[in-house]
């Protein structure tokens, strides 16, 4: 597709190299709820057809390649059916895509959502996961802020791996001090006089997005902007090593929990190795 002059982001190439999920088809919103099995999905009534096709092949790519990356099936993708989705119904005054913890719905904005998809999912993730990890929590709790807060975990071999992935994001080498992507957060919040780079949740997210960019498969419409952004430069995101042992983790947490999924209903496994997802 050659972009036009005056076009809409949304109507602009992204680049991806994943292999072709749809045949060369278009596929639908409908399409999308009843193959991912999303909880619901919300348009916009300024979502022309048009853009709503545009955005029904986007979105549909986006999650399969994310499925290709973290080698998980749809129930991962939409959170065991409680997740919605929203494109282009209004958001948040200067957000381009949000996570919605009360209504558990990751919303994207038409023409500037594009690239924040792994961004908001991982919220979605890092909130669904909390309750499975923590032994008490509430509904607004992010395992990422629990996991800082040293609260207790249920034993389980996939929790242990998914703690293994947080403190990669957050603690040094020596496992007791803040690494210098949170120091680095910390102080872009301070010269920016806010609290919001260093919130755990939002650390937790942009070390998703750095291992998702990072991978041999690419969608820009999944992620961008991990490495050459005016964020990026700031260095609120992993750099060098540390995104390679974030990946390394998280690749590996995904992998198994993958695994353990596709095998939850085998009578060969042991109790102690099942997980509820």
């Amino acid at each position: 597709m050659t972009p036009i002059a005056g076009q809409s982001r949304l109507h602009r190439p992204y680049y991806r190299n994943g292999i072709e999920h749809r045949a060369g088809a278009d596929v639908s919103f409908h399409d999308i709820v009843k193959i991912f099995g999303f909880r619901t999905i919300n348009i916009g009534k300024w979502v022309t057809p048009e853009e709503q096709q545009i955005a029904a092949n986007l979105f549909f790519d986006g999650f399969c390649d994310l499925m290709d990356i973290l080698q998980v099936p749809e129930s991962v993708i939409t959170l065991n059916g409680s997740l919605s989705l929203a494109f282009g119904t209004g958001g948040r005054k200067h957000s381009c895509a949000h996570y919605e913890s009360q209504t558990k719905r990751l919303a994207l904005a038409k023409n500037a959502g594009g690239g924040s998809l792994a961004h908001e999912w991982f919220h979605a993730f890092d909130h669904y996961v909390c309750d499975k990890l923590f032994v008490a929590s509430n509904a607004q709790n992010f395992a990422s802020e629990l996991w800082l807060d040293d609260h207790e975990m249920h034993t389980h071999p996939l929790n242990k791996k998914l703690s293994g992935c947080f403190e990669s994001i957050f603690l040094s080498s020596n496992k007791k001090e803040a690494n210098q992507y949170v120091l680095t957060s910390a102080a872009v919040d301070k010269e920016m006089k806010l609290f919001y780079f260093a919130r755990p949740q939002e650390l937790a997210a942009r070390a998703f997005e750095a291992i998702i960019q990072d991978h041999s498969i690419r969608n820009a419409f999944l992620v961008q902007g991990t490495k050459k952004s005016p964020e990026a430069k700031l260095g609120i995101y992993p750099r060098e090593q540390h995104r390679v042992t974030v990946q390394h983790h998280f690749l590996d947490y995904f992998a198994h929990l993958g695994q353990a999924i596709e095998h939850k209903s085998s009578k060969t496994l042991k109790p102690h190795s099942r997980i509820q997802f």
